[in-house]
């Protein structure tokens, strides 16, 4: 690799253990084995290669998931489906708590760093098309922008919301079957019980 990729591999390592705000130039240097100036040369400014390297890191972790269909079996069934493809992305979820706690420290990152949040929006539809492509078992090229528009954004912000539950009660995860079972009831209008039932 030349300088260009140690860098950006010192700044991801630097990202999953340091985290983004607390990652120095310095720090990345070390981890890189490149120099200071290199920093200027390739990326412009450590700003610059940290926003690179959460991208990267983003996807790659992303690529990861697009594994999933495979290892969760060709359920038939709509809600089988989504309950297995969940149960694989949350067991990378509890595996990655680096990586987790990393993308939310820079979720909230975002009203203050307008560089940094247009870097991530930038990536954002790309993001929804991937889920949706995971959660059909299709390729990204079969999504087309309504779906990753719709849906997608459905997926993005109920990964993200469990990123953030992990980190605050990995304990009380849901699992895959729970989530669908979830949205089977809000969508038959059953959240408190089946319809007709009399409610205690």
């Amino acid at each position: 690799m030349g300088h260009r990729e140690d860098l950006l591999e010192g700044a991801k390592r630097c990202l999953l253990e340091k985290g983004y705000a607390r990652t120095t130039a310095r720090d990345i240097v070390a981890a890189s084995g490149a120099n200071l100036a290199s920093i200027g040369y390739h990326y412009g400014s450590k700003d610059a290669l940290m926003r690179q390297a959460v991208i990267a890191s983003s996807e790659e972790w992303g690529a990861g998931v697009a594994d999933v269909p495979a290892a969760a079996g060709g359920a038939a069934d709509p809600l089988e489906r989504f309950a297995a493809v969940w149960d694989k992305v949350l067991q990378r979820i509890g595996n990655e708590p680096e990586f987790i706690a990393a993308q939310v420290e820079v979720l909230g990152l975002l009203p203050r760093d307008a560089k940094l949040r247009e870097a991530i929006g930038e990536v954002l539809p790309e993001g929804g098309e991937g889920l949706v492509a995971v959660f059909e078992g299709v390729a990204d090229t079969e999504v087309d922008g309504e779906a990753a528009r719709v849906v997608g954004s459905f997926y993005q912000a109920l990964l993200t919301g469990l990123m953030v539950h992990s980190l605050i009660r990995p304990e009380a995860m849901p699992s895959g079957r729970d989530l669908a079972e979830a949205l089977r009831r809000v969508t038959a209008g059953e959240v408190l019980g089946p319809k007709g039932e009399e409610r205690g």
